[in-house]
């Protein structure tokens, strides 16, 4: 079993805004009549989070997270860690609670923890896909809007790394910039003058042509849009590590292996966080007692 060490950490303010207006979409103005008429006040039941097919675990701090919103009391005990590769039927968690409180929040807990380790998983399989070589899979901004932070920590926990978190801490001219600021260099020269000493510059070629007139400002990376692996290794070995290389554009898991072999430093896939499927994980209850009331 491999785990990924050292991933960052999710904010706690973070996590409660999501988890409550996750559970606030789902309770509206009624709250959840089926548990409400079914179970006591009083129960409590315990039950375990199983995975239904093999996978990377993402997530189990934002499930905890929300059983925890409902019954600050409720005891959540992880199986395994974040970055952990598991068979199916695997226990991942085992949780002890108000009955109520554990019913109403399974949906959200195994929606985030599904979604997670989804992207964690097809990160995974990249990552392992890039092995032998100096490529790194990164991430993309295609992300479900409100969730980038815990979409971007499962791409870690799969083993790949982050890209920007957004349009505010980096700088990547790409080409409508190019267009829009009337050619490549204009739009590099004035970033420069805007950027600050702490923030770097990207810039999105095309073509051989362009990357070598990139090349003649000061730049800190440069993403290959498109490019076949020839192009890339003539860009690599024209960029002779001046700058760092990004690889972009038609990456899926048959193409990327090749990829990585043209000695590109990073390869960016947006399909790991907008085209991940979710991991099936169940959450089954034993109801440990009932208090009539």
């Amino acid at each position: 079993m491999r785990v990924v060490a050292e991933l960052p950490v999710l904010p706690p303010l973070l996590v409660r805004r999501a988890i409550e207006a996750a559970l606030g979409e789902d309770l509206g103005l009624a709250g959840d009549i089926t548990t409400n008429a079914t179970i006591p006040p009083a129960a409590r039941a315990k039950g375990v989070i199983a995975v239904r097919q093999p996978g990377v675990i993402a997530g189990l701090d934002v499930a905890r997270a929300a059983f925890e919103t409902l019954d600050p009391h409720v005891r959540f005990e992880p199986k395994v860690a974040d970055g952990a590769e598991v068979a199916a039927k695997t226990v991942v968690a085992r949780v002890h609670g108000n009955a109520r409180a554990l019913l109403t929040a399974e949906r959200v807990a195994l929606n985030f923890l599904g979604r997670m380790s989804g992207i964690a998983t097809l990160t995974r399989r990249y990552a392992d896909a890039v092995v032998g070589t100096e490529a790194a899979i990164v991430d993309t901004r295609k992300t479900t809007p409100g969730l980038r932070a815990f979409e971007k920590y499962a791409v870690r926990c799969g083993g790949g790394q982050n890209h920007r978190t957004g349009l505010f801490d980096a700088i990547l001219i790409k080409d409508n910039h190019i267009i829009a600021a009337g050619g490549l260099g204009r739009a590099i020269e004035r970033a420069r003058a805007h950027a600050g000493h702490m923030v770097k510059i990207e810039v999105e070629v095309d073509t051989l042509e362009q990357l070598e007139a990139a090349l003649t400002h000061r730049i800190d990376a440069v993403l290959l849009d498109n490019m076949k692996p020839a192009e890339l290794r003539t860009a690599v070995k024209l960029i002779g590590g001046r700058v760092v290389t990004e690889a972009s554009g038609g990456v899926n898991l048959d193409t990327v292996g090749e990829i990585a072999k043209t000695g590109v430093d990073l390869i960016s896939v947006g399909a790991l966080t907008h085209s991940a499927p979710v991991l099936d994980l169940g959450l089954d209850f034993e109801i440990e007692g009932v208090v009539e009331v």
